[in-house]
């Protein structure tokens, strides 16, 4: 039967909405993106463009198959929970690095090896979603009544969607899965991907060295088969020459341990401390579970060509790590490609710091949470004498607003130091508008009764929550403390004075100008008909 029909289900409208000209536009800009555009023109834009089309796509997918799941469940009901659902998970995934690793690996085991990236900067494409609620709006106005029209779009563009939506951007970065002796040469093994790399250094690839860790080359076909054999971890090692010299690795941080008795006392030989790695591994595109991936896994000892011995470990995405002959740690990080010299390593982000583009990129961000802390100091000073002197609330919530937009904006963008472009970008944006914010609510302020003594004292508001803000970052800098999240958490806490102070202003008795009468009213008062 083709005919109209009254269902009691949400399942027309559902349809509807995932058929609507603008999750449409979305499915085919979603797809034509990921498998043309990203490809030939990798970056920022295709990038946020991906976003911004699931957003639009994913809430309607969602509410059919709810519909299909609970055939009595409202439409509107069904609508809520696709876009609550899809922000919310959208949001921790991209701000979470662990539970990018869990969407990995749910992803890999739907549709193959796939990397979903925590990416903060992600999260300013949120208000994608009021766009998919506006379609919605119109879709449920005109519902699929029809039999033979439901079917079709199920048949056609829901499979359609959900392949769109589930294909993510392939996995890319390399992996220091393991180390192992073959026939006293050492061999390493690497992968590659995200949470789908192999777990083992079996499945790796494997590469050799005839000259102590020198140059490289790929296993033969006659080797790959016995380094696929061995599966047991190497964790611990000694010296042959030495027996009583040993080392290890230690489980779930970046840390070789040495012992000189046998393995009766250890003490540290080379560490990267927590928190330091934690840092180094804002440098890394999409690091994930730090604790997993950023952590020494396999350990051997070999001997060198001129005597002595080394130390080769597989530490991750952190690459491969190396003791040379004279007792010096050298972290080469991941083998490149055959040169006039042989094999190269290419290199890894330093300890200290990245660089001096890395330096800027850290100063910068510092100076604009410090900034944006002030800005919001003085936008709650403004917006609490505004309301004193009976002002209306809306010109607070558009403050507030305004600056939890720079606030996200700010959170998105730390964990990409590493990225000179994507900061300068974002910064020069949001810097404007929290300042613009800012010099708006306090000209509210100014109109509502301040004077030059309430202006001088919010200006001093400021300059405090600059001066106790940027304490704790400026030590983050110099290495104390070490974690950035301690700094962003002390920052935080550093704007309470201000915000007192911001208090105590607006309830002084002089912000109000008495003597003078305005000759107008205020915009946010009516004036009566006549």
């Amino acid at each position: 039967m083709s005919g109209p029909e009254t269902p009691h289900d949400g399942a027309p409208t559902a349809l509807a909405w995932l058929c609507h000209p603008a999750t449409l536009l979305a499915l085919v800009v979603l797809v034509v993106n990921d498998h043309l555009l990203k490809p030939a023109f990798p970056g920022l834009l295709t990038g946020k463009l991906s976003d911004v089309a699931g957003l639009l796509l994913a809430p309607p997918l969602v509410a059919v198959l709810l519909t299909l799941l609970v055939p009595r469940l409202p439409a509107r009901a069904a609508a809520l929970a696709g876009l609550v659902a899809v922000g919310a998970g959208f949001a921790v995934v991209k701000s979470s690095g662990y539970a990018a690793d869990v969407a990995s690996s749910a992803w890999s085991a739907l549709a193959g090896p796939s990397l979903v990236r925590a990416d903060p900067t992600d999260l300013l494409t949120l208000p994608a979603l009021t766009l998919a609620w506006w379609s919605w709006t119109r879709a449920r106005e005109r519902p699929v009544r029809y039999r033979l029209a439901r079917l079709v779009r199920l048949l056609v563009v829901l499979p359609l969607a959900l392949v769109a939506v589930t294909a993510t951007s392939p996995a890319y970065f390399p992996y220091a899965l393991g180390v192992t002796l073959l026939d006293d040469r050492p061999a390493i093994s690497v992968g590659s991907g995200g949470t789908s790399w192999p777990q083992r250094a079996a499945d790796g690839q494997w590469a050799v060295s005839d000259d102590g860790a020198t140059t490289w080359r790929l296993a033969t076909e006659a080797e790959q088969p016995r380094l696929s054999d061995l599966d047991d971890p190497n964790r611990q090692a000694c010296v042959p020459a030495e027996p009583r010299r040993c080392y290890r690795v230690v489980a779930g941080q970046l840390r070789v341990e040495q012992s000189d008795d046998a393995g009766v006392s250890w003490r540290a030989a080379w560490e990267v401390s927590d928190g330091r790695r934690e840092e180094l591994a804002r440098r890394f595109p999409n690091p994930g579970d730090i604790q997993r991936h950023f952590a020494s896994r396999e350990l051997i000892v070999y001997p060198t060509v001129n005597g002595g011995h080394g130390v080769l470990v597989a530490n991750g995405r952190d690459g491969f790590l190396r003791r040379l002959p004279d007792g010096e740690w050298r972290r080469d990080g991941f083998l490149g490609q055959e040169g006039p010299q042989g094999t190269y390593w290419r290199g890894l982000p330093a300890l200290e710091d990245g660089g001096p583009g890395q330096r800027q990129t850290d100063v910068l961000l510092v100076v604009a949470v410090a900034l944006t802390l002030g800005f919001l100091v003085t936008v709650v000073a403004a917006h609490l004498t505004v309301r004193r002197r009976g002002g209306p609330f809306w010109p607070g919530i558009a403050g507030a607003l305004s600056m939890s937009f720079v606030v996200v904006a700010l959170a998105a963008v730390w964990p990409r130091s590493d990225d000179l472009g994507t900061v300068l970008a974002v910064l020069m944006a949001v810097l404007p508008l929290g300042a613009l914010t800012a010099i708006v609510m306090l000209g509210s302020a100014w109109y509502a009764g301040g004077t030059r003594r309430w202006t001088a004292r919010v200006a001093g508001g400021f300059l405090l929550t600059l001066i106790l803000v940027g304490l704790p970052l400026t030590g983050w800098l110099y290495g104390a403390p070490e974690r950035g999240r301690v700094a962003l958490l002390l920052a935080g806490l550093a704007t309470v004075p201000g915000l007192l102070l911001a208090w105590w202003v607006a309830r002084l008795p002089d912000p109000v100008r008495v003597h003078v009468e305005p000759s107008y009213p205020p915009p946010w008062t009516s004036v009566p008909p006549g």
